[in-house]
């Protein structure tokens, strides 16, 4: 078990904490379980809203296309419970992407949790998409540094797997650069993103876990 202090980031009271990750079908619920036990912290997948609604923290896992990520929501009801909540709530990757408005991945209708519109990154010669790897997160100001998700992060390296992305978001709180510029985490009030996988950036993805869990 790592706890959060290995990481330098917040001591965790387990015992206080209620984590749910909605059921997105998402291919990374359970690796995400994982780096949360490595907080100490139990994450338990489920689509029941009184469960969700007693949770402290709440996150929205996903991987693949939005489209059949939207569709899930609004099959188990989710899509109508999300906008209620009044809890942290984080989406990761592709779950990022459906806190906005409207993805142009298969040309979706999404949350509408976040201002803005996700599109599918640049492409030019020699510049590889979908965009695979580490990359540097990189403040989108000090006000965005000085946010407790943020705190640790700046400068430090997340791995990240996607094609789409929103661009100039206003609620920017780190960005990193492939092709252009893009949202790499988000918040606004108790609605956050992530669009690296920190279930897979090692102590950078436990330290920002830690940071939300601590929220």
């Amino acid at each position: 078990m790592i706890e959060a202090s290995l990481v330098a980031g917040p001591r965790l009271d387990a015992s206080r904490i209620r984590l749910v990750l909605l059921d997105s079908g998402g291919a990374n619920l359970g690796s995400v379980q994982a780096a949360f036990a490595r907080l100490g912290v139990e994450a338990a997948v489920t689509d029941d809203a009184q469960r969700i609604r007693a949770a402290t923290h709440v996150i929205l896992p996903g991987v693949g296309a939005a489209g059949p990520a939207m569709a899930r929501l609004r099959a188990n009801g989710l899509d109508r419970l999300i906008p209620t909540l009044t809890q942290p709530l984080m989406g990761i990757c592709v779950g990022m992407q459906l806190l906005f408005e409207h993805s142009a991945e298969g040309d979706t209708g999404c949350l509408g949790l976040l201002p803005g519109r996700v599109e599918r990154l640049p492409e030019s010669p020699g510049l590889r998409v979908p965009h695979m790897g580490w990359n540097r997160l990189e403040a989108a100001s000090p006000e965005a540094a000085a946010h407790p998700l943020m705190d640790g992060l700046d400068g430090r390296h997340a791995y990240f797997v996607h094609s789409f992305a929103c661009h100039g978001d206003a609620n920017a709180l780190a960005t990193c650069a492939h092709g252009a510029p893009f949202t790499a985490i988000a918040a606004r009030g108790h609605v956050m993103g992530a669009q690296c996988h920190p279930e897979r950036s090692a102590a950078t993805g436990a330290r920002l876990l830690a940071n939300f869990l601590s929220l």
